[in-house]
């Protein structure tokens, strides 16, 4: 990822991160958080000039398990970070709340699936 990362002003996530927060809580180096992002295990965004992770992508100390996958999928649909996320975070009444919170449950194959479709 370079630096032309897009914003996340309208991306509804309750609480962020920023990357050393994300290397702190994860217990890795910031060098091993910058790699998770430009392979797709993570996605940060700036807001407000910090590149910052939502927090709700890192559950129990470790990236949410299916995240990675939805970062590939979302992105070979055509998706930007910015749209990923906003996508993860959008509330879908048919999900317990948004494809984000899904995914840390029994619904992620659900919200695979829901993401596949939208490259069709």
């Amino acid at each position: 990822m370079t630096d032309s990362v897009p914003t996340a002003s309208d991306v509804p996530a309750r609480e962020w991160l920023t990357l050393p927060a994300v290397a702190e809580l994860l217990d890795i180096t910031i060098s091993k958080v910058h790699q998770m992002i430009r392979e797709g295990a993570l996605i940060a965004v700036r807001r407000d000039g910090i590149r910052m992770v939502p927090a709700e992508l890192v559950a129990n100390r470790t990236v949410l398990k299916h995240l990675p996958g939805i970062v590939t999928v979302l992105r070979d649909s055509g998706y930007n970070d910015e749209e990923a996320l906003r996508w993860l975070f959008t509330p879908d009444d048919t999900l317990p709340g948004t494809p984000a919170v899904a995914l840390g449950g029994d619904l992620a194959t659900e919200v695979k699936r829901r993401a596949q479709a939208l490259g069709f």
